[in-house]
């Protein structure tokens, strides 16, 4: 029989059920503790309340939270994009070639230096709160290049993206058309055993609302469920596109208009928001404000890539999106917690309530919003992933 631990002592407990605490969306229990017996969440309440334990941990007066759920990143990848950040940043026109670069610098990889580049930012994100993470391939863009992306993946989390549909192949580059034949037929046959998640970057220059749609019917008609790269860089049928064919999320949201926001809303689909891409790119803002007033469920994630977003980090986007997309402290880490799980279609994760996975993160701060409040600093002080001490 396992044995139970109980975390005692936090000063602000954040539980994401709206049932407990302060019965706020956070759930937030004041002198709180929670019980841990093997992988799972038992208990949660008062400190006065919590039962007998065979270990007790002390919070010294500190909250613990959820561990981040990243549901948005692009793990799979070799090579390095310096240049083309600084040229960026420097004014500087650059042509070296983008997403393209890195699908080369990936190709020539082996599987061995994918995956210790993969466990090396994993464990870099662990460090910093995450416990539960998506990541897909596209980085590959042949068939042989995609499924060992996605195998590698797989070896590590279950939330695995089939993201063929990323750019087409320079290869194909002509003649797009065939490479859309080849990701919904060759590529599609040898990836989807290894992946639960179907993905397109839906937007000028990748793949049009047609060619998105084919691809994403066809992965659905494999078993793998649509999420979207949906209006990054324009307005565009991204997100309408999502809804209509109840994506788990849709990715991006910066440019909205007014019916993509109703369509949001009165759908399933989770709005995915990526501050690290609007940072490293001066780019436009998503308008959080927007869709949370509309109603629409809202996820906050990195977008981990070497090219738009080089950060593993959530609370550095919880920083952004509190200061730069008009969400509040509260709901940027309901956003980067339950947000991330919603758009993973989980609820064993992302909550602090008995049946969930013991996965908390433990701040060096008395409360959670201390990760807006104090940007930039290392706040993460200790890390359960399934009911074991990692940090």
């Amino acid at each position: 029989m396992s044995s139970s631990t109980v975390i005692t002592n936090i000063a602000a407990l954040v539980t994401n059920d709206p049932s407990l605490g302060d019965h706020s969306p956070l759930g937030l229990v004041r002198d709180a503790a929670v019980v841990i017996e093997g992988d799972r969440v038992v208990w949660t309440g008062e400190s006065s309340k919590a039962p007998a334990t065979d270990n007790r941990v002390d919070a010294e007066g500190r909250a613990v939270l959820p561990g981040f759920v990243d549901s948005h990143s692009h793990l799979l990848f070799a090579g390095d994009r310096t240049e083309e950040f600084n040229a960026r940043m420097s004014g500087r026109p650059y042509s070296a070639g983008g997403i393209r670069t890195t699908v080369a610098a990936t190709r020539a990889a082996s599987d061995a230096e994918l995956e210790a580049s993969l466990t090396r930012y994993l464990a870099e994100a662990l460090r910093q709160g995450t416990t539960t993470f998506e990541t897909k391939s596209g980085y590959g863009l042949t068939t042989a290049d995609e499924s060992r992306a996605l195998r590698v993946a797989a070896r590590h989390t279950d939330e695995v993206t089939f993201l063929g549909a990323h750019i087409v192949a320079p290869e194909l580059a002509d003649d797009p058309a065939a490479y859309v034949d080849l990701v919904t037929g060759e590529m599609l046959d040898a990836c989807a055993p290894h992946a639960r998640w179907i993905d397109v970057f839906c937007e000028k220059g990748a793949f049009d609302g047609d060619q998105a749609r084919a691809i994403l019917t066809a992965g659905k008609a494999k078993g793998l469920h649509p999420r979207i790269h949906a209006n990054q860089l324009s307005y565009g049928p991204g997100v309408q596109l999502a809804v209509e064919l109840d994506a788990a999320s849709a990715d991006h949201c910066t440019h909205l208009t007014d019916a993509d926001v109703d369509a949001l809303a009165g759908s399933r689909t989770v709005a995915t928001l990526l501050p690290g891409a609007e940072f490293s790119t001066r780019a436009q803002w998503p308008d959080a404000r927007r869709l949370i007033d509309a109603g629409a469920t809202v996820a906050l994630s990195t977008d981990c890539n070497p090219g738009s977003s080089f950060t593993s980090s959530v609370p550095f986007c919880i920083a952004l999106a509190v200061r730069d997309m008009g969400m509040t402290p509260d709901e940027a880490v309901w956003s980067a917690t339950a947000g991330g799980a919603a758009a993973l279609h989980r609820d064993d994760v992302g909550r602090l309530v008995p049946g969930a996975y013991a996965d908390l993160t433990l701040l060096g701060a008395p409360s959670h919003v201390h990760l807006a409040y104090r940007p930039g600093v290392p706040l993460v002080a200790g890390v359960w992933r399934r009911g074991v001490r990692k940090l």
